[in-house]
């Protein structure tokens, strides 16, 4: 359960402790900047799966610019810049637009992806003009942009961490416990949001609760690394994370371990090319998604093209199988040459290539210039000849499809029925020994 994520991230952060304790003394300003990175990162990674999950992940990018008037008016009431106030301003502001974006989509029928955009992007304007107007020189747009994450060192301490870090860490906390309390309240209102009303659960309740978090995490996050990095560690390190695994539970820890590394090399590559820290941290974890995308077990490019070549790959040898089993029944003395097997599945280099597998697997061997089914490889012809003509007799008796339409489906068919299927089959057809076409059906 979300336990396991608890754990994954102590673990990340006492590794990084404990590499702070080997370097040792003043030089360990990396260490301070690389935790305070890796922080951000988990906080906004907790929060930023359920984002993904709802398919809403451009709602961090719009609340973190929407909170800003939020900011600009807590600064004026409170007089200063302590982070309290920001954050009760950040809150109001980010609940203000997510109402104003739910009631523009439901009452005013405007599309969500429309509503979103012209409230965010009329609130973040506001911001501006308030800062230019009554706060000019107390707020940096450059620092809500790109951070200072090179100056946290820099920063006053509060129990002996630096400001930023303390302030961030407070907020993964708390989203670490939002979680572990409303675990299953948040998971079901993500997935299906009448079943969890229809169950007591409040799903709009859970949306503004979530919205709020990604309020906090968002302002708590801008003067240490800026708007820039915590938008991508909003959906980054959840994306990445989504195509990694199908179950919630895990997707979490993995989400924060993304986040981690990415603080880690975004930190090692902005200092091998004197830039930016923040935004080299971004480009970490945008490389980190993009070999994702590649290389995933499951859904990555690669591994679907090879799980899509594999899967030719034993069609082909099947149908070969398939062919030769079909030319003994006409015929017992009749054989076909390799060229003859390869042409009759369609050619090229994949039947040759499972020409060779089948001889390789000892299913077919040569038998002078010919070839010819093995004891094994007949048995497996069998099987596939025996789905396909008990898929057609099925297409006959139970769904009436003429004689001329039934091959093509249960030659698609075929190569994915098993035992169990099969004699499902037997027992659903008529007792006959053949197929709608007259033919043996193989026992």
């Amino acid at each position: 359960m979300l336990w396991t994520a608890l754990v994954t991230m102590i673990s990340d952060m006492t590794a990084l402790t404990l590499l702070a304790e080997v370097s040792g003394g003043a030089s360990d300003s990396w260490f301070w900047i690389v935790l305070t990175g890796a922080a951000t990162n988990i906080a906004c990674a907790l929060v930023g799966c359920f984002l993904v999950l709802r398919r809403m992940s451009m709602m961090g990018d719009a609340l973190s610019h929407a909170v800003l008037p939020g900011l600009v008016v807590a600064f004026l009431f409170s007089g200063s810049l302590n982070i309290v106030p920001l954050f009760l301003g950040a809150v109001v502001v980010g609940l203000l637009t997510t109402f104003l974006m739910q009631t523009l989509h439901q009452y005013a029928r405007v599309p969500s992806d429309a509503s979103m955009g012209v409230v965010f992007t009329s609130m973040f304007a506001l911001g501006v003009v308030l800062i230019k107007k009554f706060v000019s020189g107390h707020f940096d747009l450059a620092c809500v942009y790109e951070g200072s994450l090179e100056l946290v060192v820099l920063a006053e301490t509060v129990v002996g961490l630096p400001r930023p870090l303390f302030t961030t860490l407070v907020v993964l906390v708390v989203n670490l416990l939002v979680l572990i309390l409303l675990w299953k309240e948040l998971k079901i209102t993500s997935f299906d949001p009448a079943l969890a009303t229809t169950m007591g659960i409040s799903a709009t309740g859970m949306h503004y609760l979530l919205m709020a978090l990604v309020a906090v995490t968002s302002v708590a996050s801008f003067e240490a690394v800026g708007s820039i990095l915590v938008v991508a560690m909003l959906i980054v390190p959840a994306a990445t994370a989504h195509l990694l695994s199908d179950r919630l539970a895990v997707m979490v820890p993995i989400s924060a371990a993304v986040g981690v590394l990415a603080s880690v090399l975004g930190y090692v590559a902005a200092r091998h090319w004197d830039t930016r820290i923040a935004g080299m941290m971004t480009v970490a974890a945008g490389v980190l998604f993009a070999l994702t995308v590649f290389f995933s077990p499951r859904y990555g490019i690669c591994s679907t093209v090879v799980s899509n070549l594999r899967m030719s790959l034993r069609v082909l040898r099947e149908d070969l199988l398939a062919m030769l089993y079909r030319v003994e029944e006409l015929d017992r003395a009749k054989r076909l040459t390799p060229a003859e097997a390869r042409e009759a599945i369609g050619g090229g280099w994949l039947s040759r290539w499972s020409v060779a597998a089948l001889r390789r697997e000892g299913r077919v061997i040569m038998d002078g210039p010919q070839l010819q089914l093995t004891d094994i490889g007949r048995e497996s012809a069998r099987r596939m000849v025996r789905s396909h003509r008990l898929w057609e007799t099925y297409l006959v008796e139970h769904l009436g499809m003429p004689l001329d339409h039934v091959h093509e489906p249960a030659h698609r068919v075929e190569h994915f029925i098993d035992e169990q299927m099969a004699q499902e089959l037997k027992a659903n057809v008529d007792s006959s020994k053949q197929d709608p076409h007259g033919r043996a059906i193989p026992e």
